[in-house]
């Protein structure tokens, strides 16, 4: 069986009727708004619910953080790189690369970043890495539900394959010559994040068209690779916003003349 637990989690994934849904248990003691708000959502899309003991859900969820609720579901669907690269959301590509994150709190944060900065998806590998599991879910709060996530042999090859779809790619790395902020994101390009400790492998860091690193100013050497991802992919965010804004104000500056 697969569980997924957490208000937040639970309720996204029912929203967004990725999965097939067995049935969502609850805590006989809760009777706040939430969760009538999702029973009425599981009746309305016929989804049974259980009325559970706290003990019975902490079993199910193999931990005691699912603020009392627990869904049985099918596993999350994975996409392949074909539907990442086609769901472009705006006007530049704007692809996530994992390069073996292997704490699945740190995927889950990535993933609710990546869907907040409207990234079109994110890439992970087969092996040394951590999949799309409940904690992930959970931590992601339920943004893991709406994205497309593609699962690949081999990253170094996927990035190679993003080269070829004319995707730029830009690899997060200590040691990169170029600041975060110093390379303008006007493009369809992909950001290669690696694994905590380790960061990228060296092929693939070879195989990227950019590598970036972001300043330290203080003791510690390096952030944490979802405070990392965040901090560029926000400056992404940043600068497509601030010419789409530019170019606005150029339009209505010549409309005005």
């Amino acid at each position: 069986m697969n569980y997924i637990y957490g208000i937040n989690a639970v309720s996204e994934a029912l929203k967004a009727r990725g999965r097939a849904f067995q049935w969502v248990g609850m805590a006989k003691e809760r009777h706040d708004i939430r969760l009538q708000r999702m029973i009425e959502e599981c009746r309305k899309l016929g989804v049974p619910v259980k009325f559970l003991t706290r003990t019975e859900l902490d079993q199910m969820a193999g931990r005691s953080a699912h603020q009392g609720v627990v869904a049985v579901t099918s596993a999350k669907q994975y996409s392949d790189l074909d539907d990442v690269v086609g769901a472009k959301r705006g006007r530049y590509s704007f692809v996530i690369v994992l390069d073996g994150v292997e704490d699945p709190h740190n995927l889950g944060a990535l993933m609710r970043t990546a869907d907040a900065a409207g990234a079109d998806g994110v890439v992970i590998p087969e092996r040394r890495a951590a999949p799309v599991t409940g904690t992930v879910t959970k931590t992601s709060a339920g943004a893991s539900e709406y994205l497309p996530i593609a699962k690949v042999t081999n990253i170094a090859r996927t990035v190679e394959e993003l080269k070829e779809r004319n995707i730029w790619t830009v690899g997060l790395d200590e040691r990169g010559r170029q600041t975060y902020d110093a390379l303008d994101y006007n493009m369809d390009c992909a950001l290669v994040l690696g694994a905590e400790g380790k960061g990228l492998h060296d092929l693939v860091k070879k195989k990227c068209d950019f590598l970036v690193s972001i300043p330290m100013l203080g003791k510690v050497p390096s952030l944490n690779v979802s405070v990392a991802g965040a901090v560029v992919m926000y400056e992404i965010v940043r600068q497509r916003r601030a010419r789409e804004n530019a170019e606005k104000n150029n339009e209505a500056a010549s409309g005005v003349k």
